[in-house]
């Protein structure tokens, strides 16, 4: 008996770009970008004074009395996932075959960072009661299944920058097996704060901007790069076996035609290009897919100088056919464990458009990357499958092969 096709039938996403994901599948092709200066007090003493910050009136949207109880990516993490579930049609699946994988980087590290801050100058009466449910790392994934009534598990993948990814995977590998017949999966983060900006500034990280006006710092692949720039937001996938989209006559955005996770053991920070050779390669592999099948990658590329190079001798490694590649947290910053949903979304649109995005701010391609990078304007071809990759720090590597229905 062959094994079912894992199809993409709803997706949703609250970024900087857009409060939506039409909204900023627009935004990404008209050549805009979701960072800005950062405003509040506390940034006047930041090393790093950029980032991409959600536009949206997040609690308006939630209710004010839901939005209390929610950490920030948990409230983005609902948003997204209610947009992912009418994009879908609403499935009709029973609560008992229904699973949630929601992955994070950080978590709700932004409550215990605010509540840190009432204990401190107010004292332990004065601390939420939604402290714990709201730090939680899971907490995303129980409040997107509390709010969609998911009772097949509520999963909840922490590998950094790759959580998003992983949360796809886990759902193939969820439905593959019979363990559920419907999986809303995807990623979410909200932490831009002094401690985390100051903690990436520590090692590097991030982009200084330095004489340069805010959208132009993230330069994925780029000669002058100099890191990434943080951001926050979510997005969510709903995914199905195909005979059931099928049956209930889904609109299918695209096949999840396979994926892998690998881990280096190489450095905590450091990646290793032969674990991300591995990743794709195994992706590849389990997606019935040759490397020449690969019509065009939507890259991890964050920006830093040492990341992009790693994984463009990755890629040129296992794609010597050099398809196209694309960068798109060059407009939208980098979204931490909501980075690899947000990537996978944008490709399906890539799928169905033929539209590939081009990378902004990348007007001197880097030494050393020898790679088909889209510049300079978007990309029209009819793209048949695509991959879309994802790294982590702990030498997480996650990709996925995304192909049209």
């Amino acid at each position: 008996m062959n094994a079912p096709r894992i199809v993409i039938t709803g997706m949703g996403a609250i970024t900087p770009l857009g409060p939506d994901l039409p909204s900023t599948w627009s935004a990404l092709l008209a050549g805009e970008s979701g960072v800005t200066k950062l405003d509040a007090p506390w940034a006047a003493a930041a090393p790093v004074q950029i980032a991409g910050l959600v536009q949206h009136d997040v609690a308006a949207d939630l209710g004010h009395v839901a939005a209390r109880r929610l950490d920030r990516s948990q409230q983005l993490a609902v948003l997204a996932a209610r947009e992912a579930w009418r994009d879908a049609g609403q499935p009709e699946a029973p609560p008992e075959r229904r699973a949630v994988v929601i992955g994070s980087g950080v978590g709700g590290a932004q409550t215990l960072l605010d509540q840190h801050d009432v204990l401190a100058e107010q004292g332990p009466r004065r601390v939420s009661p939604y402290t714990v449910p709201r730090l939680m790392p899971n907490g995303g994934a129980a409040a997107v299944s509390l709010d969609l009534e998911a009772r097949a598990g509520a999963h909840a993948p922490t590998s950094a920058c790759a959580s998003g990814t992983e949360a796809l995977w886990w759902a193939w590998m969820l439905l593959r097996a019979g363990l559920a017949d419907l999986v809303i999966a995807g990623g979410t983060d909200a932490c831009i704060a002094p401690v985390s900006l100051a903690g990436f500034a520590r090692i590097g990280a991030l982009s200084r901007a330095e004489n340069l006006p805010p959208e132009d710092a993230s330069r994925p692949f780029d000669t002058a790069r100099d890191g990434f720039v943080m951001s926050e937001g979510a997005a969510v996938l709903v995914l199905e076996r195909e005979d059931d989209a099928r049956a209930r006559r889904a609109r299918v955005h695209a096949v999840l035609a396979g994926g892998a996770v690998t881990s280096d053991a190489y450095g905590i920070t450091a990646p290793s290009r032969d674990g991300q050779v591995d990743a794709l390669r195994q992706t590849l592999h389990r997606s019935g897919l040759e490397p020449s099948d690969i019509d065009h990658v939507n890259s991890h590329a964050t920006g830093t100088p040492t990341g992009d190079l790693v994984e463009a001798q990755a890629l040129a490694r296992v794609l010597p056919h050099r398809p196209a590649v694309t960068a798109t947290k060059a407009s939208t910053g980098h979204l931490l464990g909501a980075a690899g949903a947000l990537e996978a979304a944008l490709t399906a649109r890539t799928l169905a458009t033929g539209i590939a995005p081009a990378i902004r701010n990348l007007t001197d391609p880097a030494e050393g990357v020898d790679l088909d990078l889209i510049h300079g304007s978007h990309r029209h071809a009819r793209i048949q499958a695509a991959l879309s990759s994802s790294f982590g720090f702990g030498g997480h590597n996650a990709v996925v092969a995304l192909t049209r229905p």
